[in-house]
């Protein structure tokens, strides 16, 4: 029940963005706080739209933990794939933000 409770008010214990106060421009990560609450409360449209670049982030991070554990033929080429394709998202999110 506490788990479930703290899903519930994570929202209310996000961090703000510097940049964001400061300058009043998103960074590169404006967004991906609130795309994991939305990950962990299992709205994964809202997600992708809220930072498209958790999409290739998590397959990364779970790839990178099951390589830790198994021997993974190629697993330089699948991580630096995916590494280029997050990194792509992110910069193309932000400068579409910059745009609109």
């Amino acid at each position: 029940m506490r788990f479930a409770t703290f899903f519930l008010v994570l929202e209310d214990f996000m961090l703000p963005c510097f940049s964001k106060q400061l300058f009043d421009v998103d960074c590169p990560g404006c967004g991906i706080q609130r795309s994991i609450a939305f990950l962990i409360r299992g709205e994964f449209v809202e997600s992708f739209l809220m930072y498209p670049a958790m999409a290739t982030m998590i397959p990364l991070v779970i790839f990178l933990i099951a390589n830790s554990f198994f021997k993974i033929k190629n697993a330089n080429i699948i991580v630096n794939t995916l590494m280029i394709s997050t990194v792509v998202l992110i910069l193309g999110n932000f400068l579409l933000k910059l745009v609109n």
